[in-house]
């Protein structure tokens, strides 16, 4: 074959599009790598991914329960690589996943720590707690959490394979259950410029709300993510009960079931205050439309809804417990929720913004040059830098240019 201008990398990802978290992440960080790197992709499906660039190997999916689908994309990516390593003389220098989807990953990001999110789901997942009609749903997933256990375990013990985390918080989580605390690289998420700010917010505003049905008056809440219970709704609903404000609006985004809440919502009097809406692929939309973003988290990596919600110059509140709390001052260029489930100080801090408009005003100031720091050109230097070290220590010589400027 003939000789490459860039080193040859893959990257491993049952999908990716830009509307799931760990996915976005990738897609960003695989767009900007093929500017430096020959960028091979192995992946079931691919959305909203530049891919004049990317030559994208597409491994068939299985349909069925997500823990055959798992093992069929573990067994299915290793199988192609192989192939195309055997008949097509593809080698690279390097392999790159989000968690662990194979046994021979150069690098890996971690977004979460499943033996840390097994422990606070644990409980759920008793059989004696749930009527019998679930147990096989249930079973399922405690087969699947205990393979992905096993798999980090094998995996993320190994202190020659680099790791990198999305936020202080994986890392604590990562020593906690695996002892791991060295070879491990911190690179924060980012957002889209093009997408996001505080010009675009104030173009769309009286728009997005008009269509929301908002009023001049209305104070509108937003909180953002497809986990309701684990973002931190139950106590969100409980703060705006607890206000008893007429003029408050909570705006929930996402995709999850709404009966859990229903009853209490109704019970509480607040049917006509609370809105469960659609993901847009203009997110945008909805930032345009809320004056706070509400986020308290019972437990979050780094969730990039409160992030994007910064960089549109939104007052943003979220909990200790997430770990994009990790860029943000207290009473500087945000709000942060010591303690998730309590409601009651959720309550003064929502009363804080709605009644104090240059509070308002100065923390979404702050906060929009705050999220400058944080883009996905930076992450993507970051990763570049991780990989420059392999690249080198391998060769003796660096091979990513990236780390002058991904």
């Amino acid at each position: 074959m003939p000789e490459r201008d860039k080193p040859r990398i893959a990257v491993l990802s049952p999908f990716l599009d830009k509307q799931h978290g760990t996915e976005r992440c990738v897609a960003e960080q695989a767009e900007r790598l093929a500017r430096d790197y020959e960028v091979h992709l192995y992946s079931n499906r691919v959305e909203d991914v530049d891919l004049s660039k990317i030559v994208w190997h597409r491994v068939p999916a299985l349909p069925g329960p997500h823990l055959f689908a798992y093992i069929w994309w573990f067994a299915g990516n290793h199988f192609q690589r192989w192939w195309d390593a055997r008949f097509r003389g593809l080698k690279y220098e390097l392999l790159y996943m989000p968690g662990i989807n194979c046994l021979d990953g150069d690098v890996i990001s971690v977004h979460i720590v499943f033996a840390e999110f097994y422990e606070r789901v644990r409980d759920e997942l008793r059989l004696s707690s749930n009527p019998v009609r679930i147990w096989p749903t249930l079973i399922h997933r405690r087969m699947y959490y205990s393979l992905i256990k096993i798999l980090e375990r094998r995996t993320y013990t190994r202190e020659d394979l680099p790791l990198v985390v999305v936020s202080q918080k994986v890392a604590a989580d990562l020593k906690r259950y695996y002892g791991r605390n060295a070879n491990l690289s911190l690179a924060y998420h980012g957002w889209d410029r093009e997408r996001f700010g505080r010009v675009s917010r104030a173009k769309l505003r009286a728009q997005a709300r008009g269509e929301l049905g908002l009023q001049e008056s209305n104070f509108a809440l937003l909180l953002v993510g497809n986990d309701w219970k684990k973002k931190g709704l139950p106590c969100l609903l409980e703060a705006v009960r607890r206000l008893a404000n007429p003029e408050l609006r909570l705006l929930v985004v996402g995709t999850d079931t709404r009966a859990p809440y229903l009853t209490s919502i109704q019970n509480a009097g607040l049917g006509e205050r609370v809105q469960f809406l659609p993901l847009r692929r203009d997110v945008e939309f909805y930032y345009a439309a809320a004056d706070a973003y509400v986020g308290p988290s019972l437990e979050d990596a780094f969730a990039m809804p409160p992030l994007e919600a910064m960089a549109c110059g939104l007052p943003v509140i979220v909990s200790r417990q997430a770990g994009v709390s990790e860029v943000i001052s207290h009473g500087t260029d945000g709000l942060v929720l010591e303690d998730s489930e309590d409601a009651g100080a959720l309550v003064s801090l929502i009363h804080e913004l709605f009644s104090d408009g240059d509070l308002r005003q100065r923390l979404g100031e702050n906060a929009s040059n705050t999220a400058l720091k944080y883009t996905w050109d930076g992450n993507a230097e970051q990763l570049c830098a991780v990989f420059d070290g392999i690249l080198r220590s391998r060769s003796g010589a660096t091979r990513c240019p990236a780390t002058e400027g991904c």
